[in-house]
């Protein structure tokens, strides 16, 4: 006698009753470029829908995070000046260290992430410090842990060190702990690939190395071994929560995270998934609405406790109409 799975599929309320995974807002974190200047609400070229706002504007769009029932956004900042050290990273007084006192000011229940980088600061482009023409790792800690205490003390509630620099997640755990913020979490970018999926984001954040390419710190796509290595690092260090970025083609990456740690795995849908499926939509070739939740139900059915991701206020809307 053969088995009849089918009935379990019969009416829409026996396959809701029975599913296995459920997005709901509180899995979304949005992110938001804040620029320098005033009035600005400028939508960036190939990521439809995704905007650089000015510190003025930013009320509109923590307003719609609000509405959507949104828990967290996580903050990157494009600077008017760009020098060798990306100094303005590291500035009390820098972009986005007003950010997270402007979203504090207009939400008070808001989580705050805050994206540790330098590339968009330097005037070279990379993540780090150059020695010659290479990024020196060491040189590199120091500016980074800087950048960490400076976010935290504007009133972030979680670092998130992009650079992929060995060490990062001990040096910015070491630094909030001497300067008395035992309480901020650390998201590492524990697996961040060398992906050519992050084109998009490059646009919108000024990013572009301006030589070579950042081969030597992120990782390459082949691996999966080395990427449980920089996760076991991470957590080692002081992480909190595991990143795996990109998300889509990289869900197998994603579920060894998550089969072999316990603490919470974050997924990044990053720009190039986002604008992939934008453009298709845009030629009538894909249903948007579809397409984006299969992509993102995929992220969590593979183990992903948290996604970033650009379509984030669209989800939320999509599920409200589900409902």
């Amino acid at each position: 006698m053969f088995k009849r799975n089918r009935r379990l599929r019969e009416t829409r309320n026996i396959r809701d009753l029975v599913r296995e995974t459920i997005l709901t807002p509180a899995d979304f974190v949005f992110p938001i470029f804040v620029v320098e200047g005033e009035n600005i609400k400028e939508e960036v070229s190939s990521m439809p829908g995704t905007y650089h706002f000015s510190l003025d504007r930013l009320h509109e769009v923590i307003e719609e995070v609000e509405e959507a029932g949104l828990r967290g956004v996580i903050l990157f900042g494009l600077p008017d000046h760009k020098d060798e050290v990306g100094c303005g990273s590291y500035d009390n007084d820098g972009i986005v260290q007003r950010a997270v006192k402007k979203v504090r000011e207009i939400s008070k229940d808001l989580f705050i992430i805050t994206d540790v980088c330098m590339c968009q600061y330097t005037s070279h482009g990379h993540c780090g410090i150059l020695e010659g023409s290479r990024v020196d790792n060491d040189k590199s800690l120091k500016y980074i842990a800087e950048i960490a205490l400076s976010q935290a003390r504007a009133g972030s509630d979680m670092i998130a060190p992009s650079d992929m620099m060995d060490g990062h997640v001990a040096a910015i755990r070491s630094i909030l702990d001497d300067n008395g913020f035992t309480n901020i979490s650390i998201m590492g970018y524990s697996a961040k690939y060398s992906s050519a999926f992050y084109g998009p984001f490059r646009e919108a954040a000024n990013s572009s190395p301006k030589f070579g390419d950042r081969k030597t710190y992120q990782m390459d796509p082949a691996n999966i071994r080395e990427a449980m290595r920089e996760i076991d690092c991470d957590i080692e260090e002081g992480a909190d929560i595991i990143m795996v970025k990109p998300a889509l083609s990289y869900l197998d990456v994603i579920r060894w995270a998550r089969d072999r740690h316990d603490v919470p795995v974050a997924a990044y849908s990053v720009s190039g998934e986002f604008a992939m499926v934008k453009a298709a939509a845009k030629q009538g070739l894909v249903d948007e609405k579809a397409i984006a939740m299969e992509m993102h139900l995929s992220m969590k059915r593979a183990g992903a406790d948290m996604i970033i991701t650009y379509y984030a206020l669209d989800l939320c809307r999509w599920l409200r109409e589900k409902m």
